[in-house]
């Protein structure tokens, strides 16, 4: 265009005539935006918002707005869809639950771009629903206040200025439009200022999501690091260390007899793991009992420890699953904190609570009956780590960690069945949950192909409490034959077993199962793991080559 009319300027000096603008010729409509810049522009800024929600949130050590309502979709979900989840998803049901998060936050984002485009209100107007809704709820949460309010508020605004700036740059070619009567070249949309727009904005989430998750870590990292060192443990006497495993207690090739933490299962409601400083928390139990007790960090690391082996597994897992490990974890006997704290009569359960509001309940007896039930600072070694719960958790032998395993532990309160409920009982699980007798075959893997002659079948089996006596294997349709045991540590740990086969080739089935220390063989009725553990035998198909 300047180019045309230089030249035309030129022409007319050299004594050309210029040509005349026809006031009546039709003028060309300005370009307007293609149909996708409007959703893009929502998308974008919805994902500014929400890095700098994050980033926001991990800088004053609050809860983001997105896990704030996650965390409270999660305690409000309904028993059928909670179990349908576990049902597809199993342990990924949280990464599915912010995949399914961020699916309707962009679909809504994208209407609101899309909408703006025609009414540029609307987009400012959408972003600050999605701010008061996180606002409300990230206050409302367990041990949140004015920092989760302020993440959600400095995300509200990001998210209101960035869906206002980049829809006033789509909407810049839309019609109808003021233009200079002289000029007949299209004035529409800048294309070029939008994809230099958008990509500062999408700059803007990629980095505040990246530097949040960088501050959650160092924050956790940093927590851990300052506790105290655990106390040395002096072996022989009643605050001992955990008996050494002997070298034959290892039989399986899958699986270590103390399970690392790398490999630990974690199975929680937490959308994301608790922060909790060790300078700032203290354990609290009260409820029915004549004294109650207040415990900092360094008063439990002042009692008498004690080191145990014991294998914990959750409810959900499914027969041959991988949702149990055997830990060795250090703490303090709950049964002393309670005859310190005097249980008072009528009390049935003890409650527990966590920083973040989980709720389990268990009964009084299981922490008084002699069993090693115990709050846990210690775990293979080192300080309770972050995601099992530090700094204190609660493990109690022989029960499903649904019933007693509060992690990030807050409170114990000594109450009856009909005060309180804890999470998971009013969703239809049962309110007592021994952990069953079960056994799992790690070797072969199922679907392997090995060669004819001596295989090795082994694997684990549990029954805590009650100790495993036997374990038997099946091939096909033939007899159950004793499989050899690995040295018994514990009754609280599981016990690992090894079966020599003469493989002939062909297709086969294998199956094994266990005889606890009560004399009870594990049962072949098949049955879920709602409402207290899954029952049936663990069989695996393998093919033998000549």
């Amino acid at each position: 265009r300047v180019k045309a009319r230089l030249s035309l300027r030129r022409n007319g000096a050299a004594g050309a005539p210029l040509p005349e603008v026809d006031p009546e010729a039709p003028r060309r409509d300005p370009v307007p935006a293609p149909r996708w810049a409007g959703p893009v522009a929502g998308l974008l800024a919805a994902a500014a918002a929400l890095g700098t929600g994050w980033l926001v949130a991990a800088g004053l050590d609050a809860a983001a707005p997105l896990d704030a309502v996650g965390s409270e979709f999660i305690d409000r979900t309904p028993a059928w869809l909670k179990d349908l989840a576990i049902d597809w998803f199993g342990t990924a049901n949280k990464a599915a639950l912010r995949v399914g998060m961020m699916l309707v936050i962009a679909l809504l984002a994208a209407l609101a771009g899309a909408r703006a485009r025609r009414q540029r209100w609307v987009g400012p107007a959408a972003m600050a629903v999605f701010g008061v809704l996180g606002t409300v709820v990230a206050v409302g949460r367990p041990g949140e206040g004015a920092a989760a309010a302020a993440a959600a508020l400095v995300a509200t605004a990001v998210g209101a200025a960035a869906i206002w700036w980049l829809t006033g740059i789509v909407a810049a070619g839309d019609p109808p439009r003021e233009r200079p009567g002289e000029s007949q070249a299209p004035d529409g949309w800048d294309r070029r200022r939008f994809m230099a727009a958008g990509a500062g904005t999408a700059a803007v989430a990629v980095g505040t999501g990246t530097v949040a998750r960088l501050v959650e870590r160092r924050r956790a990292d940093e927590a851990r690091a300052v506790a105290p060192a655990l106390p040395e443990l002096s072996p022989g006497s009643v605050t001992s260390a955990a008996p050494e495993v002997p070298a034959d207690a290892t039989l399986s090739p899958e699986s270590p007899f103390i399970t690392p933490i790398a490999d630990f299962y974690r199975i929680d409601t937490a959308l994301s793991i608790p922060r909790v400083r060790v300078d700032r928390w203290a354990l609290e139990i009260g409820g029915m009992v004549d004294r109650p007790l207040r415990l900092t960090y360094a008063d439990l690391l002042a009692r008498p420890q004690v080191e145990r082996h014991v294998t914990i597994a959750c409810v959900s897992n499914e027969v041959g699953g991988n949702l149990v490990g055997t830990g060795t974890w250090q703490g303090v006997l709950l049964a002393e904190l309670l005859d310190e704290a005097g249980v008072q009569s009528g009390a049935e359960q003890v409650f527990g609570t966590s920083v973040d509001g989980w709720t389990c309940g268990f009964p009084v007896a299981a922490a008084t009956d002699g069993r090693d039930a115990m709050i846990a600072v210690g775990m293979n070694g080192e300080p309770l780590p972050v995601r099992h719960g530090f700094p204190a958790r609660v493990i109690v032998p022989g029960l499903y960690g649904y019933v007693s395993a509060t992690k990030w532990l807050a409170r114990l309160d000594l109450t009856t069945w009909d005060a309180e409920e804890g999470y998971w009982i009013p969703r239809g699980w049962a309110r007592e949950a021994p952990i069953k007798t079960q056994s799992r075959i790690d070797v072969p893997r199922r679907g392997e192909t090995v060669k004819a002659g001596v295989v090795a079948i082994a694997g684990v089996a549990w029954a805590q409490r009650r100790g495993i006596t036997r374990v038997e294997v099946r091939i096909d349709d033939g007899e159950w034959v004793e499989a050899r045991l690995g040295s018994d540590v514990s009754s609280d740990t599981w016990r690992q077993w090894l079966f020599e086969w003469q493989a002939e080739p062909g297709e086969h089935v294998i199956r094994v199962r266990a005889t606890d220390g009560a004399g009870d063989v594990q049962t072949e009725l098949v049955s879920r793991p709602d409402p207290d553990g899954a029952t049936g035998h663990h069989s695996r198909r393998v093919v033998v080559e000549a």
